[in-house]
């Protein structure tokens, strides 16, 4: 949202103080020392429960080797694993507040923590080498090369009576000091500025530098000034590289102006920085405090996840992707099991006029959307990841089992070649399969890169209730509610298709009827938002012309979302010269979505979805391809709100009818993925095994049939329950859930 809230706190809180050390460990914050009045610098641990927003007062033991960390401020403060670092800092050695004489420290500590909560005690490491010289206002990072080496901490400037621009290196395993030889330009002398680590860079910017261009002033009374200099180290092959140099003209405004005493934090591959102030050491009165908040892209964005199915209806898809952090948006593509034809005669796709999408990599920089208009998508907003968003839903789009009809316990295993859709067909089934006496188990094909598994996931709780609220928004989001432990209640009598999660992980799904609904696209930053796929449509579509050659087969736009869900009923047909360019290459730029026409999705036709998301470098890669197909008119949807209760020795499933049952339910079936030779074969194809079959809307799994169940893995371990409805035509879409089992509980299965 980009808005700044004022958290109501409680318990030891801290005194306001300037300077002091600060790390973050998981959801709590420990602080240290820091100045709390002119003259009177403090000493003092306290730890912040960010979930609970309270402060404690924390007493570290004192180390047995030394007297505890004097009181300080300008130190730095890292944390590697359980233990926190403590370097350097100023401290007072007057006793008299107001008579200040400076000291500049160079000493060293450990403090290690506790878990979750808590500290044991300091610690004086016994190191060798030259140790880093006495300095404040310094940075200090940790990195670790990834499955190789040793973890190490850097010392980069600080001030000492003058600014300091060298490099310190500690090998945090062997306790060894070392100054490590650079390469490239090394950034002018400086204090209060910072640095993170990024993948295997560490970003330092701003903080005072040498007013002097030579920046050899070593004088304590030299001039200097703020900087918006910006320069990355690379800790694998130590050569410095400059980003944005000092003397670097800004007039447009698109960089961070100069500053110092800022504060900057990595979030995945984005970093932010947030205020500071300019202005001149000698000039106090003509200081500026900067209230922006600016974020720097240093890479293209992961791939997301598979694209999964919450629910398919004849003519639309509702679907979604787990979230990628610090993202503008993202980019999805179909690929059209029957070929759509190019369009002729549409003028050429535009480039986007900004370079968001561009397909050159780098970094890019841009100010926050709360202060500069000119972010490269001018109506979105960053993309803060919240507990409400962070969801994985599922629901699954199945049709039971060609040539097959499970009875009781009975399988035999009937693989299917195809493995790029996890499908189950049983019966007379919407895809017009006839009935078979054959038993069968019932195969689940669901390739590694190829998969249409959409899957509830329910905790194991004692009691579980999941109606989750489906009401689709206009912003492509289904609503995602916040639920308690024991109870998740329905909001809305017509919701369907959404997902549950609460602070354990208890998510579900269901099913919608085929009522038209909203497909809402994206566009790029020149697109007006008016221009989107409209609703869908009631009529029944036209059928393309005759098929085109396979060569001309290709992946279509359905557009650019903001969030991590869509509801898909059409896609852009692109012109014939941009599909031979995409065809080249893939992540072209997007085009403008106003020149190209829509066309609509068909009944009974298997689609292959593919998603990619966009930061401020551009589109990142796709994800692994999904296939599903929609639905065929008549058939039913699939059964919603899953509830599961446990008992001592077995487990209560129930459902509710489908929305749109199209015509009486018939019977219901409920299948359980088991264990089986062929999963271990194909650990990817899933056996299902029926446990229930008939009118009722609830069914007991016993303990017998559970100690059979398949744990699986794929995710978080669960247990996969797959429920189905029939009506006159045959069984329509399944809705299949994931109990999700302790370690302990799926070891003991």
């Amino acid at each position: 949202t980009n808005q700044w809230f004022l958290p109501a706190v409680r318990g030891d809180i801290p005194p306001g103080c300037a300077a002091h050390g600060f790390v973050c460990d998981g959801t709590r914050i420990l602080v240290f020392g820091g100045m709390v009045e002119y003259g009177r610098y403090s000493n003092d641990l306290y730890e912040l429960q960010a979930s609970r927003w309270l402060w404690k007062k924390v007493k570290p033991q004192a180390p047995s080797n030394g007297s505890p960390p004097c009181p300080r401020l300008g130190h730095s403060f890292s944390l590697y694993g359980n233990k926190c670092y403590l370097f350097g800092g100023l401290a007072n050695e007057s006793e008299d507040s107001n008579n200040n004489v400076p000291r500049y420290l160079n000493d060293f500590y450990e403090l290690e923590l506790q878990h979750g909560s808590g500290v044991v005690g300091w610690s004086i490491p016994v190191t060798k080498g030259i140790l880093p010289s006495p300095r404040e206002s310094h940075t200090a990072i940790v990195y670790c090369k990834k499955d190789v080496g040793s973890p190490k901490m850097y010392i980069f400037g600080g001030m000492c009576g003058c600014r300091l621009n060298d490099l310190w290196e500690l090998d945090i395993e062997t306790m060894t000091w070392s100054r490590p030889e650079t390469k490239g330009t090394v950034p002018l002398p400086r204090s209060l500025h910072t640095a993170n680590v990024i993948g295997n860079k560490m970003y330092v910017f701003g903080g005072w530098v040498p007013q002097s261009a030579g920046g050899e002033i070593s004088a304590p009374d030299g001039e200097w000034k703020c900087t918006g200099s910006f320069s990355y180290l690379n800790l694998d092959t130590t050569e410095w590289i400059g980003l944005i140099s000092d003397c670097q003209e800004d007039k447009s405004n698109l960089l961070p102006g100069p500053r110092a005493g800022h504060c900057a934090v990595a979030v995945g591959t984005r970093l932010y920085i947030w205020s500071g102030r300019d202005g001149y050491r000698k000039a106090w009165n003509n200081q500026v405090c900067c209230k922006d908040l600016w974020y720097l892209d240093t890479e293209r964005p992961l791939a997301p996840s598979q694209v999964q199915l919450i629910r398919a209806t004849t003519n639309s898809f509702q679907l979604k992707w787990d979230e990628v952090p610090t993202v503008e948006g993202y980019l999805l593509q179909l690929h059209a099991d029957s070929p759509v034809p190019p369009v002729a005669g549409i003028p050429g796709a535009g480039v986007p006029e900004t370079s968001v999408l561009s397909s050159q990599g780098g970094c890019s920089l841009h100010q926050s959307p709360q202060s500069l208009p000119s972010v490269p998508f001018p109506e979105m907003k960053v993309d803060h990841p919240s507990q409400t968003n962070n969801l994985i839903p599922n629901n699954v789009q199945v049709s039971l089992s060609s040539n097959s009809k499970v009875e009781g316990k009975e399988k035999v295993a009937a693989p299917e070649n195809k493995v790029t859709q996890e499908t189950v067909k049983n019966h007379a089934d919407a895809t017009g399969f006839k009935e078979s006496n054959a038993p069968s188990l019932l195969p689940v094909c669901t390739s590694g890169a190829q998969t249409s598994a959409n899957v509830g996931e329910l905790h194991d709780l004692d009691k579980q209730t999941v109606n989750p609220d489906a009401s689709v928004s206009s912003t492509v989001s289904s609503t995602q509610t916040m639920v308690t432990q024991q109870a998740v209640k329905t909001e809305s009598s017509s919701t369907n298709g959404a997902v549950v999660k609460d602070e354990t992980s208890l998510t579900t799904f269901n099913s919608k009827s085929e009522a038209p609904e909203t497909a809402y696209v994206m566009p790029s930053a020149r697109v007006n938002t008016g221009q989107t796929n409209d609703s869908h449509s009631s009529r029944a579509p036209q059928r393309p012309p005759a098929p085109v050659k396979a060569r001309d087969r290709r992946w279509y736009d359905v557009g650019i979302f903001k969030n991590n869900s869509a509801v898909v009923s059409q896609f852009y047909l692109l012109p014939e010269e941009t599909l031979n360019i995409n065809s080249k290459m893939e992540g072209a730029d997007v085009p403008d979505y106003r020149l190209l026409k829509k066309q609509d999705l068909f009944p009974g036709t298997v689609y292959r979805f593919r998603v990619a998301a966009i930061n401020g470098c551009g589109v990142g890669p796709f994800s692994k391809i999904s296939e599903f197909k929609t639905c065929i008119p008549g058939f039913p949807g699939a059964p919603s709100t899953v509830k599961i209760t446990k008992s001592v020795d077995c487990i209560h499933l129930s459902w509710e009818p489908p929305a749109s049952p199209s015509g009486n339910i018939l019977e219901y079936s409920a299948y359980l993925a088991i264990r089986s030779t062929q999963l271990q074969e194909n650990p990817s194809q899933l056996v299902f095994m029926r446990i229930y079959c008939g009118l009722k809307t609830s069914c007991i799994v016993t303990a017998a049939q559970l100690s059979n169940a398949h744990v699986d893995y794929t995710s978080r371990p669960a247990i996969v329950f797959r429920i189905s409805a029939k009506n006159e035509r045959g069984y329509g879409p399944a809705t299949q859930v994931r109990w999700l089992q302790d370690m302990k509980t799926s070891g003991s299965k």
